[in-house]
């Protein structure tokens, strides 16, 4: 998730998110009420994930209110699913009878990691022939997306691993960032090719909701990208626990993917390559998948500051968040329903195309 240009009841209902997200996937694991199948309930035999759908929060409840990340996934896929619960990780696993698990992973690096490698390791499932799905709201830059874009990873790029300084302590104009020796396997991801062409194939033209309220803020920017309608595209997704903002930061994340051999940045995003260095440890990268959408432009338009751009007026904000957490979905299910629906030509790995 990042959401960099979230006006102050945007802020409000996050900042709940992440203190509630354990209760904001439906009642809390750890409650009397909760309908958690017990270890002694649960089959002896794991169950055996064929996608495993990885949201970073929800708003509220699973289904019936607001969607945030998870919503969508759940009523497609888990309306009768038992929540299993996992020591360690943040929200219940959700599972349905085709192998198609998900949950809930918590905002961040750490929180989405730490979740993510309890999962991975609990023995109540199977994921040695798992396909990863991360997804998640996002911001991008003007320049490569607009608001309501679905865009697949093509590499995972960390943006906070490295040396970084104050911009007047430095040669104007010069990039305020320096790689660290020791990072290398883990600064950067290039997800598997042959994955992304298929995602690609089976969801390019997904038809995408769009809003009035976008529509009309795209206008403020002057870029011919960020006035054109949503479509679903790829590039680089730059992870960050910090919410860098403005055409200077913009400018730096598009050095550092370019610095590090990667496509354009297209894509801000805070869990995606930490989650992914998780299962890289455990099952490798082959068949990861990261899926956002751009609900936010990662700088304000000529004609306001980075401040006012980050803390907007009542009414100045981009709007279509209810409608790319929809299109997130709407994309991703294709991939999840072809993989399930041919799985045994996806159970040893990616087919030939």
């Amino acid at each position: 998730m990042h959401l960099l240009r979230a006006p102050r009841s945007i802020l409000a209902w996050l900042a709940a998110a992440a203190l509630l997200a354990g209760c904001a996937t439906g009642p809390s694991p750890s409650s009397p009420s909760a309908s958690v199948a017990p270890a002694s309930a649960r089959a002896t035999e794991p169950v055996r994930v064929k996608v495993f759908i990885a949201a970073m929060f929800e708003i509220g409840q699973n289904t019936g209110d607001r969607a945030g990340e998870f919503q969508h996934w759940y009523e497609r896929y888990w309306r009768n699913a038992t929540p299993i619960r996992v020591p360690g990780a943040i929200a219940p696993v959700y599972c349905n009878s085709d192998g198609v698990c998900g949950a809930v992973l918590g905002m961040g690096k750490v929180n989405s990691s730490a979740s993510m490698q309890a999962i991975l390791l609990n023995p109540a499932f199977d994921f040695s022939q798992a396909y990863y799905l991360i997804t998640g709201v996002a911001g991008t830059p003007p320049a490569r997306g607009t608001i309501g874009d679905v865009s697949w990873g093509s590499w995972l790029v960390d943006y906070d691993l490295g040396h970084r300084w104050a911009p007047e302590e430095n040669t104007p104009g010069a990039p305020t960032f320096m790689p660290r020796k020791g990072y290398e396997e883990y600064r950067r991801f290039q997800l598997n090719p042959a994955l992304l062409a298929w995602a690609m194939q089976l969801s390019a033209k997904t038809q995408l909701l769009d809003s009035d309220s976008a529509r009309a803020y795209r206008l403020r920017y002057p870029e011919p990208r960020a006035r054109q309608a949503p479509s679903v595209g790829q590039g680089t997704h730059m992870t960050g626990d910090t919410f860098f903002h403005g055409p200077g930061m913009s400018a730096q994340a598009q050095y550092i993917a370019k610095l590090y051999g990667a496509d354009d940045y297209v894509i801000t995003e805070m869990e995606a390559a930490a989650i992914t260095l998780v299962i890289k440890r455990t099952h490798g990268t082959d068949r990861i998948m990261s899926l956002r959408g751009a609900v936010n432009f990662d700088q304000g338009n000529p004609r306001e500051t980075t401040l006012q751009h980050l803390d907007p007026a009542p009414g100045e904000t981009a709007g279509g968040f209810a409608e790319t957490v929809e299109n997130i979905a709407r994309v991703g299910e294709r991939v999840v329903d072809h993989i399930v629906s041919q799985w045994p030509e996806w159970s040893a790995g990616v087919p030939p195309r």
